[in-house]
């Protein structure tokens, strides 16, 4: 019904930039959100960054500053730019979507992840 396809992780050294894309296809009436999480080994997965209805943004303490989601409507389609990386940012990124479908059902679909690495 929703698939979700991420892209853009990878290495980069400490205070590099990486931008990560997240399209979402299939029968989507609206958004209700998207958002990108994070899980580190050994950590809990935690939510980093969303876009929500009426273009509301939160964003996780940690990132501030650093990171910023955007979206593309036409592709349905969310970034995550992440800039000034540290190796604390390490972690499998995942994108996450609220939808409400043609058919009027709600539904959360999560992404494969994608890994981001930084070295220090």
């Amino acid at each position: 019904q929703v698939q979700i396809v991420e892209s853009g992780g990878g290495l980069v050294q400490a205070g590099g930039s990486l931008r990560l894309s997240c399209a979402a296809s299939g029968s989507i009436f609206s958004f209700y959100a998207m958002s990108w999480y994070r899980e580190a080994p050994g950590k809990e997965r935690e939510r980093v960054a969303a876009i929500m209805t009426g273009e509301v943004i939160d964003y996780a303490d940690s990132v501030k500053g650093r990171f910023t989601i955007s979206k593309d409507d036409a592709k349905n389609t969310v970034y995550l730019q992440m800039n000034s990386l540290q190796p604390e940012d390490t972690a499998v990124y995942y994108c996450n979507s609220q939808v409400l479908t043609v058919g009027r059902e709600y539904l959360e679909v999560w992404g494969q992840g994608t890994l981001v690495t930084v070295s220090s």
